[in-house]
């Protein structure tokens, strides 16, 4: 299971960002980012794919059969944890740990490597074994600190975990999604707005909360004093943290959130990510002078009023995974161009579960019908779709009719 400590991950010349930069490739939304010391720069996207970049040229890492949430750099190589439960070591794609609920966090001090998941546990991989810590409650996010490891839960909690007692700092009442470990302070940012700063005793050192909720990303540059807070509604706030003052409030999208930050290794740069199947690289000197770059312009948030019933429930339930067009696809789904009489699990070049290649299932009215009207955990149990039902027999058949003349086209129909 340990092989990838390993495994020595040859890449070329790190991505360099002095100005505006965009890194594009991605199907999906970037819900992670992560960036070496050399500068390298790790994405994780809705598309199932981790991306290594070198200049503006992915290296596309493929083998998670989810959304891929969190992306760090180990030793070896890039480590990932996605909505298949499990944590991946590559280049390889290794399972190094597997949890049984989707993987959000991943922190590594020394050799050990740890891992939090929404089933309620965090796993301390190391090559002595596995480590399974109770939290209870999900786990948003991890971080080493001082001795000891920190997480933040969709409960409320910020805990401590050193020689195997659990310790609670925080009760904050809604979900920690994000945190910042450093010697002298614990930063986190919760669900409902809150973003706030103690010491290693829980005490309150600051509380910078301003009215936007949830916050869904940090990144912390030490040489630099600067701490960045993504949130919900689009804006990147910088903090001075010698005085946490705020030096910079950009509003970094035109709709949708920050999921994503993390800083150039001399911190002149903020890389981002949100809706958009881009990665956005900006100055932090001139964020002021910059206008939103992150559109959030996705297929599913389209006018209702613009669209047939039939494509709007393909909008609203396929579009951010599946395309129309022939072809390779970047999205976290396989094309749906002919899918009609196709059997399940044979687009050529798309990494299918085992689940959905033993289904036996032929594409057609029926079957299509039945997917929605179950949802797909019901029609193909164990299956990693996303749940998706449409309860109303008219709206089934008019997507039906709709995709039956869209998945024959030879245009694009999905995001414009």
């Amino acid at each position: 299971m340990m092989r990838w400590l390993a495994l020595v991950l040859a890449l070329a010349s790190p991505v360099s960002a002095q100005e505006f930069t965009t890194l594009k490739g991605h199907g999906g939304p970037i819900m992670g980012i992560a960036v070496s010391p050399e500068g390298r720069v790790a994405t994780a996207s809705f598309d199932n794919s981790v991306g290594l970049w070198d200049s503006s040229e992915p290296q596309w890492l493929e083998g998670h059969e989810a959304a891929v949430n969190t992306v760090i750099f180990g030793p070896a190589g890039v480590i990932s944890g996605a909505d298949d439960f499990t944590v991946r070591g590559w280049p390889e794609g290794q399972i190094i740990a597997q949890h049984r609920g989707k993987v959000t966090s991943l922190a590594l001090q020394g050799g050990a490597l740890a891992s939090g998941s929404w089933d309620g546990t965090i796993h301390l991989t190391s090559k002595t074994g596995v480590q399974v810590l109770n939290a209870r409650d999900g786990v948003n996010a991890v971080a080493f600190g001082e001795g000891a490891l920190f997480a933040g839960t969709s409960a409320g909690a910020l805990m401590r975990y050193a020689d195997g007692a659990a310790l609670p700092l925080v009760q904050h009442g809604f979900g920690i999604n994000e945190l910042i470990v450093t010697s002298e302070w614990i930063a986190y940012g919760a669900v409902d707005g809150g973003t706030r700063i103690i010491d290693h005793d829980g005490a309150e050192i600051a509380d910078v909360t301003l009215d936007r909720r949830p916050i869904l990303a940090m990144a912390y540059h030490a040489a630099t004093h600067q701490l960045a807070v993504g949130d919900g509604q689009g804006y990147i706030m910088m903090l001075d943290t010698r005085d946490w003052q705020i030096s910079r409030d950009f509003r970094a999208t035109r709709q949708g959130p920050v999921w994503a930050l993390a800083f150039s290794p001399d911190g002149q740069t903020i890389w981002a990510g949100g809706l958009d199947d881009v990665v956005y690289g900006w100055p932090v000197e001139a964020l002021d002078a910059f206008t939103p770059g992150i559109s959030g312009d996705r297929s599913f948030l389209r006018d209702a009023d613009t669209m047939s019933n039939g494509e709007r429930q393909f909008m609203r339930k396929c579009s951010i995974c599946h395309a129309l067009t022939p072809g390779p696809s970047r999205k976290a789904g396989p094309t749906l161009h002919g899918v009609f009489g196709r059997a399940a699990a044979t687009v050529p070049g798309y990494i299918y579960s085992d689940t959905l290649k033993g289904a036996g299932i032929v594409w057609t009215e029926a079957t299509i019908n039945a997917l929605f009207d179950q949802g797909p955990d019901h029609y193909i149990p164990g299956s990693k779709m996303p749940m998706q039902v449409i309860t109303g027999a008219q709206d089934r058949a008019d997507l039906l009719s709709w995709l039956k003349s869209a998945t024959s086209a030879h245009t694009e129909e999905g995001d414009k």
